[in-house]
């Protein structure tokens, strides 16, 4: 095995180790109020959206199953209407671990179908050579949809929106119309290099049409909450689609010039503009997506409609 190949396995390992029990229990969760009604939380795992009201409140993924605790226990410090439905923005576990527990405290848990699909059976993440086992009946959404939905609740309308083969095949953007909130889930993570699970169906070029779209929605006064890392707005999304669109340009320039993937990985030059502004200071590091965007770029059948 390469030193190359040797690496990302170990930075793979490193990544998922870091979910463990242990870890997550000195996590406190920071909330942050974004409008009048909705609040941000983070902790370990994905951004958490809450909107409050008299009509209970509505909540956009929950993170680690033993964040649960803390998560309650910070809603509750916001509001003391039960948690009446929650959204999951795809199917990874630091986005719907806490499912049972939420479930069991009574919210309905929405998602795409393609969440439930992926959560119900044994997934393989070929990047990371990581399996990860069915969730239980219990963790699973029970309301399914295939394009969007619409909440209306606590006195403005809410939209789930499906976008295509983005982060992966089933992710969902949630609009608060009235508040003019966006939760991009992990189609944006702010300031750092992505992750697009390709073996769960993500794809570059879905991601950035993901970005599209969220641009058309948004206007300046947009608060744009990312699936992980701090509050954004358009100007900084506008700004990293940017970034990544050259990024994929780069790399697709390489590909065509006859490189492979390990020479794809190796070349140090086709990132070091975003190297320079610290993209890779975090678990997605810049040979890992230098691999991602050959893997996506290369890849047949590539659907992003």
């Amino acid at each position: 095995m390469k030193l190359q190949k040797l690496l990302l396995h170990i930075s793979a390992i490193i990544l998922f180790s870091c979910s463990t029990n242990a870890q997550n229990q000195d996590v406190p969760i920071t909330t942050t109020q974004v409008t009048d009604n909705i609040y941000m939380l983070e902790g370990r795992g994905g951004n958490i959206a809450v909107s409050i009201g008299e009509d209970g409140a509505f909540m956009v993924d929950d993170q680690y199953a033993n964040m649960s605790e803390k998560i309650l226990n910070a809603v509750k410090e916001i509001t003391d209407q039960p948690i009446k439905f929650l959204v999951n923005t795809h199917w990874h576990g630091d986005h719907t671990g806490g499912n049972e527990s939420m479930q069991k405290e009574g919210a309905i848990v929405v998602a795409h179908e393609n969440v439930r699909k992926r959560m119900s059976t044994e997934q393989f993440n070929k990047l990371w050579g990581r399996t990860t086992p069915p969730s239980p009946k219990e963790a699973l959404p029970i309301v399914t949809f295939s394009k969007d939905i619409s909440f209306h609740l606590n006195g403005e309308d809410i939209f789930v929106f499906h976008v295509h083969n983005a982060h992966t095949d089933g992710d969902a953007m949630v609009y608060f119309s009235g508040s003019n909130v966006l939760h991009m889930g992990d189609t944006f993570f702010n300031g750092k290099y992505p992750y697009i699970d390709i073996s769960a169906g993500g794809s570059i070029d879905g991601y950035l049409a993901a970005h599209r779209k969220a641009l058309l929605l948004a206007d300046d006064e947009t608060k744009i909450i990312p699936g992980h890392l701090k509050l954004s707005n358009k100007a900084e999304l506008q700004a990293y689609t940017e970034k990544l669109t050259k990024l994929r340009e780069n790399v697709e320039n390489a590909i065509a010039t006859g490189k492979t993937e390990q020479e794809i990985i190796d070349d140090v030059s086709l990132t070091k503009f975003l190297d320079e502004q610290d993209f890779g200071d975090w678990f997605i590091k810049p040979e890992v997506i230098r691999r991602i965007l050959y893997l996506s770029l290369t890849a047949k059948n590539q659907s992003t409609n």
